[in-house]
């Protein structure tokens, strides 16, 4: 009884959130924190609940997920303006058959631009700047409108039906239990079905190419980890530890598909490299180790000195990973960790590439951070606060973020 309160009470919260999306009201910061507290409380008490009485089972985890996602693409993204940028680049790859290479202001006066897209082009983040998203990203935005063209609804359906593909090979890793606090979670219930941030995708191929490497299907294996490393740059500190219990085969196929994936936009003359140094020079947001680096040291010299502490810190754990007899699924949510804490920017929806490996290998910060983090969006835009620019945060944001997940840390490492 209590689990079936639980998951009620979390049903309404999302309901609640699909409404606020659609009201006036629907920037008011705090209505917003308060729903998602509220959500985060039902979640927390759902996942109690079921370890003392009878536990959930995978298809009542999943048929609740499918539930979740459903209200939240009937709702609309909360505080993000990301998915216009979405939006703009699967329209520009169907007309030109590439994304690349125009910043989107070249557009602003280009009378052959339909009227219909006036409106989306004009509320896109950093016009000056070419699209970051890599090829697999544009192909799911080139898919999303040839489904609905500009409307973000196509974008969410697509995202929560790749995120279910997730679940379902999450509950082959880890007991039903445990997958509960994947699919059900507030964070990735915001960000990618209400939201439609991409980022699920990332470890959805990670974890295919995973239990295809597992079934001995080599080249398909290859073939989506290809994908996962032409989805998101951050793939590539995970991807060694995949091709590491794979053979040649797999390491071939992993290469072809990455260069089949950019060959038609190297042809062209532009990928999404440009975006990408724009946005690593000169972004900083929300920030943890950077944040306390930049401190003492300009810019260039605290990226340099973390990287390198990133690095050493993957050596470190790939030589401890080389030397296991029977290798099981790497710890992606450290590694993956590790490098969110060195970045410059910590954005909430970053967290998706990490959370469905805490499933697996049970890590209590992540899911802590995924509560956490949602103050970020406590930004002076979304106060609507003149004393604070639009991406700052007021001061006790960080230290409150970042101090207690710290102090979860402390206490999941004293209790063993």
């Amino acid at each position: 009884m209590p689990t079936k309160l639980a998951t009620l009470g979390l049903s309404l919260c999302y309901l609640g959130l699909a409404v606020f999306s659609r009201s006036p009201y629907n920037s008011q910061l705090p209505i917003f924190l308060l729903i998602m507290a509220s959500a985060f409380i039902c979640y927390g008490w759902a996942y109690a609940s079921a370890a003392h009485g009878k536990p959930p089972t995978a298809k009542q985890v999943l048929l609740m997920a499918t539930l979740f996602r459903v209200i939240g693409c009937f709702g609309l993204p909360l505080f993000e303006d990301d998915y216009f940028r979405y939006l703009w680049d699967g329209y520009r790859f169907a007309e030109s058959g590439s994304p690349y290479g125009i910043a989107p202001e070249a557009f602003f006066t280009d009378p052959n631009i339909p009227t219909s897209w006036h409106a989306i082009l004009g509320q896109i983040n950093h016009p000056d700047i070419p699209t970051i998203y890599a090829p697999t990203f544009q192909y799911l935005f080139l898919a999303a409108h040839r489904l609905a063209s500009g409307q973000v609804w196509a974008l969410q359906a697509l995202l929560s039906l790749l995120d279910m593909w997730l679940i379902h090979h999450l509950l082959k890793l880890a007991p039903p239990r445990q997958v509960l606090l994947y699919a059900w979670n507030p964070l990735v219930i915001k960000e990618i079905a209400f939201t439609a941030h991409p980022d699920g995708l990332l470890p959805a191929l990670l974890m295919a190419a995973w239990m295809a490497g597992q079934r001995k299907y080599l080249i398909q294996a290859g073939l989506l980890l290809a994908l996962a490393a032409a989805a998101k740059a951050a793939a590539w500190v995970v991807v060694p530890f995949w091709l590491l219990n794979w053979r040649w085969r797999a390491w071939r196929a992993f290469a072809l598909g990455f260069a089949a994936l950019y060959a038609p936009f190297w042809w062209q003359g532009a990928t999404d490299a440009a975006g990408l140094k724009a946005f690593a020079d000169g972004f900083e947001f929300n920030s943890a180790l950077y944040g306390l680096m930049r401190l003492l040291l300009p810019p260039l010299p605290s990226k340099l000195v973390l990287g390198g502490l990133l690095l050493a810190a993957v050596l470190a754990y790939g030589w401890r990973y080389w030397r296991q007899e029977n290798r099981t699924l790497p710890r992606a949510d450290l590694l993956l960790g590790g490098l969110l804490l060195v970045s410059p920017v910590i954005n909430p929806w970053y967290l998706l590439w990490l959370l469905p490996f805490a499933c697996v290998h049970r890590n209590p910060v992540a899911w802590a951070a995924s509560a956490m983090l949602l103050l970020a969006y406590v930004t002076g835009l979304n106060l609507d606060d003149p004393s604070l620019t639009p991406y700052q945060h007021p001061a006790g944001v960080r230290p409150l973020e970042f101090g207690g997940l710290l102090l979860v840390w402390l206490g999941v490492e004293k209790l063993g």
